[in-house]
């Protein structure tokens, strides 16, 4: 063929398509294959985690499923901090490690809560603070490790590795990953 920009002859070079590149921020590196199985058989029963307040362990199909995560959402001042504290403290006399940590209010506050609600006395490991990196590293070192870990509130916490605020879909997205896993 002849190249339009300079006129000449035979001077066009074919050039082999450029290989589709992975997905972004996964790399080249393959996957491990899923085993797919169908929706019919049976596993394992469910064990559910029942904190003792029937409506929020009705909410949840029976109580909480150890290895899940739930968000407990809604205006501010209905009574949000006081129920999961309510739900701590049922899950933690039922023999339950439970871990509470605030990003909102102080320790003593959250005692003083505690106190009128005739809760003082529930074995639940109460501690407050926003860094993810300082909470993470608090749970690995209770003992035993807590088997339900409650987060009041998740848009307070922040990961020192975003540069972006806390409560941004970011940093949220990012303490609710790490937590998880």
């Amino acid at each position: 063929g002849k190249c339009e920009a300079c006129g000449a002859w035979n001077s066009l070079a074919e050039e082999a398509p450029a290989r589709e590149a992975a997905p972004k921020g996964l790399g080249a590196k393959p996957g491990r294959k899923l085993a797919f199985v169908s929706l019919e058989g049976a596993g394992e029963p469910l064990v559910r985690l029942e904190s003792g307040i029937a409506e929020f362990d009705r909410v949840f199909g029976g109580g909480l499923i150890p290895g899940s995560a739930a968000l407990v959402a809604g205006d501010p001042g209905i009574g949000k901090s006081t129920l999961l504290l309510q739900a701590a403290a049922g899950l933690a006399g039922r023999r339950l490690p439970v871990a509470y940590v605030s990003g909102e209010e102080g320790v003593d506050q959250i005692r003083l809560r505690a106190r009128r609600l005739g809760l003082a006395d529930a074995p639940v490991s109460l501690a407050a603070a926003t860094s993810l990196r300082d909470i993470l590293t608090g749970l690995e070192a209770l003992s035993p490790p807590p088997a339900v870990v409650i987060v009041d509130s998740i848009q307070t916490l922040f990961v020192d590795t975003l540069e972006s605020a806390p409560g941004t879909v970011a940093q949220v997205r990012a303490s609710a990953h790490e937590l998880i896993r």
